[in-house]
């Protein structure tokens, strides 16, 4: 059964008829299950904001400053680590 403008996995129905959408916390916890479920949580960040031109320059002073050397052992590492992305069978 489906009900315009509702999203159809919150919406259950009760004994008498009557259409009963569970509350914001149930749904977060509702949410949260399906997530588990797939094997996947939630994290939150907090990062410097690159819109703040102080934060722009506090990056582009330390990016100066890099070595060479060390870039490249990063990007290699970068590089090295991206492959756990790649599909097993290829």
């Amino acid at each position: 059964m489906s009900f315009p403008g509702r999203v159809t996995r919150y919406t259950s129905l009760t004994c008498n008829g009557r259409i009963t959408v569970p509350g914001p916390s149930e749904r977060m916890r509702m949410m949260l299950e399906r997530r588990r479920r797939r094997g996947r949580r939630e994290l939150r960040l907090v990062v410097p904001d690159a819109r703040l031109r102080s934060v722009r320059n506090r990056v582009a002073a330390q990016v100066a400053h890099l070595n060479r050397c060390d870039k490249d052992d990063a990007l290699n590492w970068t590089k090295d680590v991206s492959e756990f992305d790649a599909d097993p069978l290829s």
